[in-house]
């Protein structure tokens, strides 16, 4: 190993804690002003963990790294040791942040609605930075990737749901409350909402498919207008028989509208196909030396 290579990998383990320890201190804000004093059981292991703290008053951070050890163990040996230490790491930070940090931090629990939004807004930020580095916080994450290694048809997505839904599900029987589950599902779709974001940036747009008989002088208007590129396919109809030119375009979204207007303008009976472009990589969007 060269020196050159020995400084890289130093350079990218201190910024991996740099990282940690910020996405910690967010996560322990999250956890310890604004679900926890709710009764809001996000989901995953901290919600489970949260359930717990309530019924048995056990410290929340601990018992996160102590439901993580068998999933970790299980990670080293299934799942490679460089993800799983790399998790472990991330894992020992959050659990040990939440619990310094709960002593000096003000519960927030004048109004639950807030405390949800503020909780799931911070706890995404913390999971996206996490993730930014490729690293995780254990817990489902772990165990989808143990279940898809004899079920590889298994989407983890899909049991990252379940397991949210089951905590959210036991939330309400422990805490008597089924508005409990209500706030822990606006602090998952936030939560989400802003991993996204962060992973992803703002870079995302429209995809249009357009079939129509005056492609040519849409393609020109959006390039003209919009400085958007197109691009021509050529298609055939299933039914007519026919060969036209199908106009593809990716626009951000606050220029759908103009776009839209454009295709009304010149054919109203045009045919479109809308999209999510959930990111955009190159000209106009993206640079891909910022992935």
């Amino acid at each position: 190993m060269t020196v050159g290579t020995k400084k890289g990998i130093i350079k990218d383990f201190a910024v991996d804690i740099l990282f940690d320890i910020a996405a910690a201190i967010l996560y322990a804000v999250s956890v310890n002003m604004f679900t926890a004093p709710n009764q809001i059981a996000p989901g995953g292991v901290t919600g489970l963990a949260t359930i717990l703290n309530y019924l048995l008053g056990v410290p929340i951070g601990i018992t996160t790294f102590l439901i993580n050890v068998p999933l970790v163990i299980l990670g080293l040996i299934f799942l490679g040791k460089a993800f799983t230490l790399k998790t472990l790491k991330t894992v020992v930070f959050f659990s040990l942040f939440v619990d310094l940090l709960n002593p000096i931090l003000q519960p927030y629990t004048r109004d639950h609605l807030l405390a949800s939004l503020f909780g799931g807004i911070l706890m995404g930020a913390a999971l996206g930075l996490v993730f930014l580095r490729g690293s995780t916080t254990g817990g489902t994450d772990i165990l989808g990737r143990l279940i898809q290694l004899p079920m590889p048809h298994v989407q983890i997505g899909k049991l990252i749901m379940l397991t949210d839904g089951l905590i959210l599900l036991l939330s309400t029987i422990v805490y008597h409350n089924i508005e409990t589950a209500m706030y822990g599902v606006i602090v998952i779709f936030l939560d989400g909402k802003v991993i996204d974001t962060i992973l992803y940036g703002y870079d995302t747009g429209k995809q249009l498919m357009v079939i129509s008989d005056s492609n040519e002088e849409i393609g020109r208007r959006v390039m003209g207008e919009l400085e958007r590129g197109a691009t021509f396919f050529q298609a055939r109809g299933a039914y007519s028989n026919e060969e036209k030119d199908v106009l593809m375009c990716i626009v951000k979204r606050n220029q759908f509208g103009k776009v839209k207007k454009i295709i009304k303008e010149i054919d109203p009976d045009a045919f479109v196909i809308v999209t999510e472009a959930g990111e955009v990589i190159g000209d106009g969007f993206k640079s891909i030396d910022k992935k």
